[in-house]
């Protein structure tokens, strides 16, 4: 049986870069925050939103208090979810992966806001075999949670699963359940070590 793939999403797949989003919330926004790019990013709000405590509305509540943002939920959506833009030679790589016969899933930190927009301006993001995301898990990597949420969904456990992510910690939590993992750097050395795996 071939193993699963099983792409992290930001940084793996799709790039990102909150400053765009920092620049246009700032336009909208009363208060000068001293970094807002930094906030936006990782920010307790963001986290919580993340690990499926707060809705898209108490997210922009939370948000919009932390910030004085005067446009609405749908301008405040717009501007904080258009900061990706897709990793020409990783999608190859995935398409490359589902014509060789391979099962492919998406595990990712993520919030809906992100993920309505992936889905709707990205058309690779819907070739997938199935999707873990932490807001809908109520776990984020590297809780175990999220990984167990994968294993079950997927049917398979162990070298039965290669687990590609650009961050370390994550990784680490995978590689501990006995998945083949690649720490992302370049989207070169990436396919250099998955073929390793897949010969």
């Amino acid at each position: 049986m071939k193993p699963a793939i099983i792409f992290d999403l930001g940084k793996v797949l799709v790039d990102f870069d909150y400053s765009v989003a920092a620049r246009k919330v700032a336009l909208r926004s009363t208060k000068q925050h001293p970094d807002l790019q930094h906030f936006l990013s990782s920010s307790s709000i963001l986290v919580r939103y993340e690990s499926g405590l707060l809705t898209r509305q108490q997210f922009f509540d939370e948000m919009r208090q932390a910030t004085g943002f005067t446009g609405s939920l749908e301008e405040f959506s717009a501007d904080f979810a258009d900061i990706f833009v897709p990793m020409e030679q990783m999608v190859d790589l995935h398409g490359e992966l589902r014509r060789r016969g391979f099962q492919t899933y998406i595990f990712s930190n993520t919030n809906d806001l992100a993920i309505e927009h992936v889905r709707h301006n990205f058309p690779f993001f819907k070739h997938f075999d199935g999707y873990i995301f932490s807001y809908e898990v109520g776990a984020m990597k590297p809780q175990p949670e999220i990984y167990a949420a994968m294993e079950q969904m997927c049917g398979r456990r162990e070298a039965e699963l290669v687990y590609i992510d650009d961050r370390l910690e994550n990784i680490e939590a995978g590689r501990a359940r006995g998945w083949q993992t690649i720490l992302q750097e370049t989207p070169g050395k990436t396919r250099a070590a998955l073929e390793k795996f897949l010969s």
